[in-house]
């Protein structure tokens, strides 16, 4: 049995997708994107935006020209997704219906500012009634949760088996607290320690894991100093349990996939300790004198899980873990 049937029997098995989701809006920040990701492998997701990126009365001409470079040749991995606009405007269905035109190359579809779980599961309701009439049964969706009641929804929009991913729209929740909350809480420091903004992005990453999904850390508005970026997504991740995070630039991509990525030496340790694993039939182990079991063994599978997807080197001898 391949590790992960052992291991995560009666048990969510974690969704394992690139932990950047690099935002592009223009189309020659798009076509930019794509070639980046040309280069450097699908090491990162490119979320088209047709939200913030269609200019108005441009939607029609925007969800086209999304839906044709998600179909082109260029999108080489299949890792292109989409964000539409929120179900109460009136551009969602046609966006929903041109982009899902593409749904067999299409990664995922974003949806943002859903008021509640009944927003959710009609906006599901509607993308898979498009995506199934072009031959795709289950797109994966994304969920922005930027209001108050998506936030108190989490855990069960968590619980829905197509959502894989809840992203943080921290600019849009501190706004709606009608200057209850300070303009700096939108960036850091104070993004890290004003008590609202912490309680939601803990409690949208505690939903996450509790479905096996992948929570997503909200934008760093610092583009020249990326510094700010690494430092911002090291806490994400190790203060907030945050394994993914957005770029929207392509200069912030490479700090977030190094911030987001194991250390080499976890990753060895990892590899060690499930060989001696699987050679025990994954019964308990001593492992430089420490005990392991299958505990301990889903941690540093997922650990391994998250080296590959950010494209770390790993040991010929990992194969037959992943």
């Amino acid at each position: 049995m391949h590790p992960s049937e052992v291991l995560f029997q009666g048990k969510h098995k974690p969704v394992s997708i690139p932990v950047c989701d690099h935002y592009a809006g223009a189309e020659k920040l798009m076509r930019k994107s794509i070639a980046l990701q040309q280069e450097l492998g699908p090491l990162f997701d490119i979320t088209l935006d047709c939200e913030d990126g269609a200019s108005a009365g441009n939607e029609e001409a925007h969800a086209n020209l999304v839906a044709s470079l998600i179909a082109s040749d260029d999108n080489r991995f299949g890792r292109i997704g989409a964000r539409v606009h929120d179900l109460n405007h009136p551009s969602f269905e046609q966006d929903v219906a041109i982009i899902c035109g593409a749904a067999e190359r299409l990664a995922y579809l974003v949806v943002p500012k859903p008021e509640n779980l009944d927003e959710v599961t009609r906006a599901i309701g509607i993308i898979n009634a498009y995506a199934g009439k072009n031959g795709r049964e289950s797109l994966s969706i994304h969920i922005l949760i930027e209001t108050h009641g998506a936030l108190a929804d989490a855990n069960a929009i968590a619980a829905i088996p197509q959502v894989e991913c809840l992203s943080f729209g921290i600019m849009d929740f501190v706004s709606a607290h009608y200057g209850a909350i300070p303009g700096n809480a939108m960036r850091s420091p104070a993004q890290f320690t004003h008590p609202l903004v912490t309680r939601a992005k803990l409690d949208i990453a505690a939903a996450c894991h509790a479905h096996g999904k992948v929570p997503s850390h909200n934008v760093t508005t610092e583009i020249k100093d990326t510094s700010v970026v690494a430092s911002d997504a090291h806490r994400a991740s190790a203060e907030f349990g945050y394994t993914r995070m957005w770029s929207i630039h392509p200069d912030q991509i490479k700090p977030i996939l190094k911030a987001l990525s194991p250390r080499s030496s976890e990753v060895s340790e990892a590899v060690a300790i499930l060989a001696e694993a699987q050679a025990a039939q994954w019964g308990p182990i001593q492992h430089h004198g420490k005990l392991h079991d299958r505990a301990s063994y889903r941690y540093y599978w997922a650990i391994l899980q998250r080296a590959k997807a950010s494209g770390m080197p790993l040991p010929e001898s990992s194969g037959s873990l992943l």
